[in-house]
């Protein structure tokens, strides 16, 4: 299995490289055709850089804590917690994940590393379904800033929740209905066997010391296994969860950079005019608008802010959906997501969330924002 890993890693690597190389010899060819000093001082460039770095500086925050949240679960969270945490009623189960999303405010960069370790602990696959795609938007974070951001339309805010909520919970009551919960990748980072090796060894020494102490005398070795063993297990603990972290860290970190990479581009050679054109069409605002969500892959913490510069040219509607569907789905989340989940599944999430969030949008156009 470790060397079926391996080699799948290898080959993920060696592409990887193959597609950097042949940017590079492109990249080399573009500055040897244009003149000297106008390639570092090129506008689109700049542009480029700028939303790159901006997207990784903007994420990478969420990204660790998402990594770090990961590791505790790992270490110090039970199976049997897992268990009694998530009641077995399907609506229970789905009330809860939007309670823990409440709880546990982790934007949508850092909860896909959370969900997977979640999930290996037995939390259900429609409970998990619905921690995606609510906990980014559902928590106080989020509320406030998007409050703060149409103060003058608070009715925005509500919408934005209460939409975000309802389609978490029938997205998670479909996938319990029809979808077989064996959808999580099983496969380990290399970075994982490393981890465990080195805890294995360091293990092994402590087992080691404490066979050695039991050729004392009875009583020494009692207070000697007891002193050594408050002091070995903390330490052995805490390198465990530095272990888990940086595993996960890589591992989701190479998702971001090629997410980041792709959004850069598109806002570098895609003009923000022919963008708002396309929402100008009747009824294809709001799918304008989730696209453009998906595209520019924010955080749902500052994207109501993006969304309130739009106020004025688009309405409520494709407003709410750009919020929704934008933390609910969009590029680098998709990468990350494929890394966790089987494929098939990614397509029938991603599928869910664009009907229910269109459907929604409409509804609230027609019937609450008039």
């Amino acid at each position: 299995m470790q060397t079926a890993v391996a080699n799948k890693s290898s080959a993920w690597n060696s592409n990887v490289l193959a597609g950097f190389c042949l940017a590079f010899i492109l990249a080399l060819y573009f500055i040897s055709t244009a003149a000297p000093g106008t390639v570092l001082t090129n506008t689109k460039l700049q542009i480029f850089k700028t939303m790159f770095i901006s997207i990784i500086l903007e994420a990478m925050p969420f990204i660790l804590i998402g990594v770090f949240i990961s590791a505790l679960l790992q270490v110090f969270v039970t199976d049997q917690m897992i268990k009694k945490m998530i009641p077995s009623h399907p609506l229970l189960g789905i009330l809860t994940a939007s309670i823990i999303g409440i709880i546990f405010p982790i934007c949508e960069c850092g909860m896909v590393p959370a969900i997977r370790k979640l999930m290996k602990k037995g939390m259900p696959l429609y409970v998990a379904t619905t921690l995606i795609l609510v906990g980014p938007i559902l928590n106080p974070i989020v509320f406030w800033s998007t409050f703060i951001a149409f103060r003058s339309n608070p009715e925005i805010a509500y919408a934005r929740m209460g939409l975000a909520f309802v389609v978490a919970l029938v997205a998670g009551l479909i996938v319990y209905k029809f979808v077989n919960p064996d959808q999580l990748k099983e496969h380990a980072p290399v970075q994982q066997h490393k981890v465990k090796k080195t805890l294995k060894s360091v293990k092994g020494s402590s087992k080691a010391a404490h066979t050695h102490d039991h050729t004392h005398t009875h009583t020494h070795a009692h207070v000697h296994n007891q002193d050594h063993g408050h002091d070995q297990i903390r330490p052995n603990k805490v390198v465990e969860v530095m272990g888990h972290t940086v595993s996960e860290f890589f591992d989701m970190g190479k998702f971001l950079l090629f997410g980041a990479l792709l959004v850069g581009l598109l806002q570098t050679f895609v003009s923000k005019d022919s963008l708002v054109a396309l929402g100008h069409g009747q009824g294809s605002a709001n799918v304008f608008m989730m696209g453009l969500g998906f595209i520019l892959s924010l955080c749902s913490t500052s994207d109501a802010f993006v969304a309130q510069s739009f106020l004025t040219t688009f309405s409520k509607g494709s407003l709410i959906a750009f919020m929704v569907f934008g933390p609910m789905l969009n590029l680098k989340g998709l990468f990350m997501m494929s890394a966790v989940f089987k494929a098939k599944f990614v397509v029938i999430l991603s599928v869910l969330v664009i009907v229910l969030v269109y459907a929604g949008t409409l509804l609230l156009e027609g019937f609450v924002l008039k």
